[in-house]
């Protein structure tokens, strides 16, 4: 199953997911936000206890990932009871990470800024990140598109790559499943408080694994580019990611802030509601300019290459044995 993550992670990293195709198909992503959406149509009932939209939010957790194993599944058979199935069902997985799109659309950030000004800045960072974008600062920008980059590659690349590899293309579409209904209903705000605290609370526990490992792996790209400090970088994780409002989320931003000397996180503004955070890192360099984002973005892809060879590793190993 490792080989099969492996393998999915070097065609997405070569070559996304087709325009073309989510035109015409969409992605799987799409598919479960259908399920969920209309999940949450039927069951959060507005007339309901708080305690019933709980007990209907966990019903409809299990419901999405139930409905997703089967057909994943059904999909990792039927692909492998033929000679070129293999090969499109590595096709298949490679749809789950998104190592491309999200590289994409943080230097998308840089180039925007570069070419355009801090407006085209704050429009190309609205377009990754939830916070209000129309107050942002040049140095603000930045820091938002390293943070995305920064929380998006452990959840949106390590994390289904990892579960991926323990539980196959099942445990890497259940995942992404369960990481579109936190991102979809596990808010606390009036509607999803209740009923998407389930897949808040099961979100916040399959990333715990994939968030450490990413911190690791930054640390350890840290080696390779010049000024960054894999020392640094390992102590921010721990003085710094136990504050962060995320239980997962302050050990990704933690490593690369301290990787890169930097602070991130911090106060912010969501729908016009200041959010007061603590800072991730000692910021040693508080004015974030383009160029922290394509070092971060540096930073991510080494990291990237580690976790693509440290997956083709474990899959010779369990080959050999």
């Amino acid at each position: 199953m490792f080989l099969l993550a492996f393998a999915a992670l070097i065609v997405e990293r070569a070559t996304g997911y087709p325009d073309w195709l989510y035109r015409r198909i969409g992605h799987p992503v799409t598919w479960m936000g259908w399920l969920i959406n209309r999940l949450d149509r039927l069951w959060n009932r507005e007339a309901d206890s708080f305690a019933q939209r709980k007990r209907s939010g966990a019903l409809a957790l299990v419901v999405l990932l139930g409905v997703t194993v089967i057909i994943a599944l059904a999909v990792e058979r039927f692909l492998i009871s033929f000679p070129v199935g293999p090969a499109i069902l590595v096709l298949v997985a490679a749809s789950l990470p998104a190592q491309k799109s999200l590289d994409a659309h943080v230097d998308a950030v840089a180039t925007a800024l570069e070419t355009g000004g801090l407006e085209a800045g704050r429009q190309a960072v609205s377009m990754i990140v939830g916070r209000d974008p129309q107050h942002l600062d040049e140095a603000a920008v930045c820091r938002a598109a390293i943070e995305s980059l920064a929380e998006n590659f452990s959840d949106g690349v390590v994390a289904p790559a990892l579960w991926m590899g323990v539980g196959g293309l099942a445990g890497g579409a259940a995942y992404k499943a369960a990481n579109t209904a936190d991102s979809m209903i596990g808010h606390r705000n009036p509607r999803f408080e209740a009923f998407g605290w389930a897949a808040a609370r099961f979100d916040d526990l399959i990333n715990l694994p994939a968030s450490r490992l990413t911190a690791l792996l930054f640390a350890a790209a840290a080696f390779f580019i010049e000024g960054a400090s894999p020392r640094d970088a390992m102590r921010a994780v721990f003085r710094d990611a136990k504050h962060h409002r995320s239980p997962n989320a302050g050990w990704p931003e933690a490593a690369m802030a301290g990787a890169l000397g930097i602070a991130l996180a911090g106060p912010r503004s969501y729908g016009g509601q200041m959010i007061e955070a603590r800072f991730m890192g000692e910021g040693g360099n508080p004015h974030l300019t383009v160029w922290h984002i394509h070092i971060a973005l540096k930073l991510a892809r080494i990291a990237d290459a580690m976790l693509i060879g440290l997956f083709g590793l474990l899959a010779l190993v369990i080959w050999l044995i």
